[in-house]
């Protein structure tokens, strides 16, 4: 009976890490699979464009903004109670959604949708985090980085076909037993943990000073080419943005229970792992979202047809996450880091001489190599970043590397679209070619920012020893936080 009970508890971690799994897939999914199935909710509801438009950013929008939130929350009251709330909120919300009768019942549920993913994404990062020692993070975050690069581009292709062969509201209710699983599975095998080094005491000034100042950035950067990036609204904005981000560390100083601790990013490691974090989700979906308008409006595709052209970045990712999370164990992240960020600009630079003529041939070894350079990439920048803080800081120091990937994402979208907002077929195809060389452009600053900040070695992580009794061990990521010269 003894050894069935140590052989449960050898494999709840792996129970743990499905958990995680599920859910992350459904929130990251939620990120893309609605695009393809626009079209069909405004003859459905009879939407507006900018309805359509809001479908995607309400979602987006909560869920950048309140990811810091989340992961604090957490820490504090506990990682594994506030996942399954948000959990529980993202389904209610998918399935007020799917029986959404109007234009504002499908936006208001999608915000509702956003504050549960951002409730969920950082606590399963750091769940994880302390689950898994770390000579095994490496390999259980490239699962997990895989998953959630999966779901992004497996996004377009599960949307067409639900939407062409089912119906838009089946894009929401799948989140329903996906998530149901996610509940049963961390019942049943994920101990809670929390950060036991500070008291339940929240941060409203904290939280009321992030939320304006990204809220501000985020809706700015989302509705730039809309209104005008000169337009008052969008100055507007950048001012609350500035001030709000200005307040928010002052406020964080004079507060005995702040919501981050910014001696994080006295670790370059730490500040490299987010740097990187940014600068692929910039060019990364930036790339989905351009070349998809491409293979529809140029090239002639269905949302089916462009969806499935996306399927050689996903093998790549499949097969080559898992693979990535285990060297990096061995290696260290750096010289991964560097190895995906440049084939990232590699393929980004091949894809900027499209033409209206080039055809799915031209752009295939561009999504080959884009696969691998995201798979080398999102496992060791999420360990490196994990390790080069203490367990105890995961869940807040989870929620800043999400934050980074979404603001990334969005200025991405937002700065692209900038130079993709010329009219006529051949004026866009023009432009998209300059905006992917300037993908390109910053996915290189990328990789030099990857070897010149990161560590280039697990440094003593690899190994959780136990405190003598009566000792406090020393925090994990003290290790990890290499001199100024390293």
């Amino acid at each position: 009976m003894r050894a069935r009970i140590a052989l449960n508890d050898g494999n709840r971690r792996w129970w743990t890490l499905a958990a995680m799994c599920f859910a992350l897939f459904m929130v990251m999914l939620d990120n893309t699979v609605v695009n393809v199935a626009l079209p069909s909710i405004q003859d459905d509801l009879g939407a507006s464009l900018s309805g359509l438009e809001w479908t995607v950013n309400a979602y987006t929008l909560v869920f950048g903004v309140l990811l810091v939130t989340g992961g604090r929350l957490g820490d504090i009251f506990g990682r594994r109670k506030v996942f399954l709330v948000g959990v529980g909120v993202f389904a209610a919300s998918s399935a007020f959604i799917g029986f959404s009768q109007s234009e504002a019942w499908l936006i208001g549920g999608r915000a509702v949708q956003g504050i549960g993913a951002a409730f969920m994404m950082p606590a399963t990062l750091s769940i994880i985090t302390h689950a898994f020692p770390p000579h095994e993070r490496g390999k259980a975050i490239g699962t997990w980085a895989g998953v959630s690069a999966l779901a992004l581009a497996i996004g377009p292709v599960l949307g067409g076909v639900l939407v062409e062969h089912v119906s838009w509201q089946s894009i929401f209710f799948i989140n329903l037993p996906v998530a149901a699983g996610a509940l049963v599975v961390t019942l049943f095998a994920t101990p809670e943990s929390r950060d036991e080094t500070v008291t339940r005491r929240v941060d409203f000034a904290g939280i009321a000073a992030i939320t304006i100042g990204l809220g501000a950035l985020t809706l700015a950067l989302v509705e730039a080419n809309e209104w005008g990036w000169s337009s008052p609204r969008i100055l507007g904005l950048a001012a609350l943005a500035v001030v709000g981000l200005a307040v928010f560390p002052l406020v964080e100083r004079r507060t005995t229970a702040p919501m981050i601790d910014f001696t994080f990013f006295r670790s370059r490691t730490f500040l490299g792992a987010n740097i990187v974090a940014f600068i692929v989700s910039f060019a990364m979906l930036a790339m989905f979202f351009f070349l998809t308008l491409y293979m529809q409006n140029v090239l002639g595709f269905s949302p089916l047809q462009a969806g499935l052209r996306f399927l050689p970045t996903t093998l790549m990712v499949i097969i080559v996450a898992p693979i990535a999370g285990r060297m990096s164990d061995r290696i260290g992240p750096r010289p991964l880091m560097t190895a995906g960020l440049s084939l990232v600009a590699i393929s980004l630079f091949w894809q900027s001489f499209l033409t209206a003529d080039s055809g799915f041939g031209f752009l295939l070894p561009g999504f080959v190599l884009m696969g691998i350079g995201i798979a080398l990439v999102m496992s060791p920048m999420s360990a490196a970043a994990m390790n080069a803080v203490d367990k105890n800081k995961a869940g807040v120091a989870s929620g800043i590397l999400s934050m980074s990937r979404m603001v990334g994402g969005t200025l991405g979208i937002a700065v692209l679209g900038a130079f993709i907002g010329r009219q006529g077929q051949a004026g866009f195809v023009q432009s998209l070619g300059d905006g992917l060389m300037i993908g390109a452009a910053v996915a290189a600053g990328g990789a030099i920012a990857a070897w010149t900040l990161v560590s280039p070695t697990l440094a003593d992580t690899a190994t959780d020893p136990p405190p003598p009794a009566g000792e406090i061990a020393a925090p994990p990521a003290d290790a990890a936080r290499e001199p100024v010269g390293a």
